[in-house]
């Protein structure tokens, strides 16, 4: 093979592999060293006044970090809260001093468990919309994402097949 014909091949073989691995990271947001994914809120009702948010945080750097705020223009408030089950009664309480993320570890928040409570909405949030809001750590500092907004219903982020 000529040498030009196989650099060409190289270039556009780099080309098509980094716009697979841009789509494969659609629903990603890294900030060394918090990588967020696939966040999502559920649709609310007309009136309704809070709203959950979910995704998963993975930490891969050597010391822990917290989730300790965030912001949501939609929101008066944001919260880490947790859900667990006490004499088959479900309790919901903030978590207080902010959400550990130890180095290494992968922390989903989802319905039912660790989620965000998205509190003193001014407006409804509707199916399909996109919100960008921020999240706030203690040593990685804010990061910006944007959230996919699903069904009132939902369980998890719809998966996306790339």
């Amino acid at each position: 093979m000529h040498a030009s014909t196989f650099h060409w091949r190289l270039v556009v073989a780099a080309v098509v592999s980094f716009g697979l691995a841009t789509v494969a990271l659609g629903q990603q947001v890294v900030a060394q060293p918090i990588a967020v994914e696939q966040p999502w809120i559920r649709a609310t009702p007309g009136g309704a006044k809070v709203a959950g948010g979910f995704m998963t945080i993975t930490n891969t750097g050597t010391e822990a970090d917290r989730l300790i705020g965030g912001t949501l223009p939609q929101a008066g408030r944001f919260e880490v809260h947790e859900m667990k089950m006490e004499g088959g009664v479900a309790r919901m309480r903030p978590v207080t001093g902010g959400l550990e993320i130890k180095p290494g570890q992968k922390v989903e928040l989802k319905p039912g468990g660790l989620h965000v409570m998205f509190t003193d909405l001014r407006q409804p949030l509707k199916q399909g919309e996109k919100i960008k809001g921020q999240l706030r750590f203690e040593k990685a500092g804010s990061i910006d994402i944007e959230y996919t907004v699903e069904g009132i219903g939902a369980r998890a982020a719809p998966k996306h097949s790339h």
